[in-house]
């Protein structure tokens, strides 16, 4: 392979904490004072899931998240930190990549009506694939310093 300045590695390296600052800057702009006060975020999709097409989405959310909605937002606030710390850092890589892409699926099928985040989705889903088949914590990350998934 023929890349231009980085290897192919270094690339998918670059790729991979692309990503990474990503979901680090999904995290940053969440106001966490109304996700975790005043459950803004957990009602915003309880109202996208209220009014979606497919019964599964409406039945899912209702069984999941409904009965707690402190806790899920915390767990999606924290879990978009966990995911671009991991990426960035190269720690624990391919669980962050596979839960990546699990949360970048959940949140495809759940704003299936809205454009502009069925892109955002879709790409950060692909780039998750691409990183984790790749292998893309083999070079610049914590994970390869000390041996882990080598």
């Amino acid at each position: 392979m023929q890349t231009v300045w980085l290897t192919g590695s270094e690339w998918l390296a670059v790729l991979r904490m692309g990503l990474g600052l990503w979901w680090l800057e999904s995290w940053r702009h969440k106001d966490r004072k109304g996700w975790f006060e005043r459950g803004t975020g957990i009602a915003w999709a309880a109202d996208v899931a209220g009014a979606h097409r497919w019964a599964a989405v409406r039945t899912g959310f209702d069984r999941v998240v409904a009965p707690r909605p402190r806790l899920m937002a915390y767990v999606v606030v924290y879990a978009e930190l966990a995911l671009g710390l991991g990426l960035v850092s190269g720690l624990l890589t391919p669980v962050a990549l596979v839960g990546g892409l699990l949360l970048n699926l959940l949140y495809l099928v759940l704003m299936i009506h809205d454009w502009a985040e069925q892109g955002q989705n879709a790409m950060m889903a692909l780039i998750s694939l691409v990183a984790l088949f790749a292998m893309s914590w083999q070079t610049w990350s914590l994970g390869a310093a000390i041996g882990l998934f080598s």
